[in-house]
């Protein structure tokens, strides 16, 4: 059963944000990539569909629709998260932060008091804090509100919280966890990220915008449900929960890294890639996806106004396949059934490899 995508509505005059939240399910296609990519725009109704597949030794772009491009920059909404997660990994590997510290030994007062002894770094990474998600309270703000995202999480802090160790996506797990890394590390999770992350990757299409409304170039358009062109945003909504830009060569690159082991050491990486405390759907900014095959892929979704975007790499990083679509209003009924045909297409090919040359 698919799990349901978390969605993040604030004003217009802000943006309007959806971030994607889970894995998806679906049959085995038993057409080649290059066959079901083109039904996101025929069958799902998006202007326009691009992919990206890589291995070591090839990769191939492929798009339908006009007007998207495969150096184009995208907003990548909660794809965030996995960034977000791998810095508060590496600054676990320093000593500087501890998966079972409280969240109340680093943002004291910001929780309820016993939320904040009890919730921890673990709970939030693993959507398992039992924390109301900022986007329920973002919904109901006025028309004429400019909210950021750390506001929102205040007034969602004030309603009561669920369980914690029960698995409910929440995107204030991902801004608390930008706040603590600030906290610890005196700068911003947006600067600890790009210092980390994607320098030395060499990430240079990939950049957190933090107030600046405009997409650097190159870039195609963004549309909305009814056809609106809605390139430009307010990002700070997202904050750490999904404000992130990127490219597709860029996010290949990046989660074949942090499953290659290249990011994490060892006994972080396997924590990463933990399930048991979600109880299965998610790790720790991550989550998997077992196709018919057999084969099970790791990545995450980005839903956000304008923009859908999935990203999928195999265990040991050596394949991985970027797809997008321009616009956030594909049916979720069309990419339960064509998200997975295209991971099948990709993943569980008999020769293991992708289409066509470098």
């Amino acid at each position: 059963m698919p799990l349901p995508r978390a969605r993040l509505a604030v004003p217009l005059v802000t943006a309007l944000l959806g971030l994607g939240a889970g894995p998806l399910s679906g049959e085995p296609s038993p057409t080649p990539p290059s066959a079901v990519l083109p039904r996101l725009v025929s069958e799902g109704h998006a202007p326009a569909a691009a992919m990206l597949s890589a291995s070591p030794t090839a990769s191939r772009f492929q798009a339908a629709g006009p007007g998207i491009r495969r150096a184009d920059r995208f907003r990548a909404g909660s794809i965030t998260k996995t960034f977000v997660a791998t810095v508060v990994l590496q600054l676990t590997t320093e000593g500087r932060l501890h998966l079972d510290d409280p969240v109340g030994r680093h943002l004291p007062g910001l929780l309820p008091h016993e939320a904040g002894r009890r919730v921890t770094l673990r709970a939030l990474l693993t959507h398992t804090s039992g924390l109301p998600d900022y986007a329920d309270v973002s919904s109901r703000l006025s028309p004429t509100a400019r909210t950021t995202a750390r506001e929102a999480v205040r007034r969602a802090l004030a309603r009561t919280p669920g369980p914690v160790g029960r698995y409910a996506y929440s995107n204030t797990n991902y801004v608390l966890l930008g706040l603590v890394i600030e906290q610890v590390t005196g700068r911003t999770y947006a600067a600890e990220a790009s210092r980390r992350i994607i320098s030395p990757l060499r990430l240079g299409g990939t950049s957190f915008p933090g107030a600046r409304t405009a997409l650097p170039p190159p870039h195609g358009r963004a549309y909305d449900a009814a056809g609106r062109d809605v390139t430009a945003l307010d990002p700070r909504t997202a904050d750490a929960a999904g404000e992130l830009i990127s490219t597709l060569d860029d996010l290949n690159r990046f989660y074949a890294a942090l499953l290659s082991g290249r990011l994490l050491p060892a006994p972080q990486l396997r924590q990463l890639l933990d399930t048991r405390p979600a109880n299965g759907p998610y790790g720790m900014g991550i989550y998997p996806h077992r196709l018919p095959c057999g084969t099970t892929v790791w990545g995450h979704n980005g839903h956000i106004k304008g923009s859908y975007v999935r990203t999928a790499t195999t265990g040991d990083g050596r394949r991985t396949v970027t797809f997008r679509v321009n616009t956030d209003a594909v049916p979720d009924s069309a990419l339960d059934s064509l998200e997975p045909a295209l991971l099948a297409a990709e993943f569980c090919r008999a020769d293991g490899a992708t289409e066509g040359a470098p």
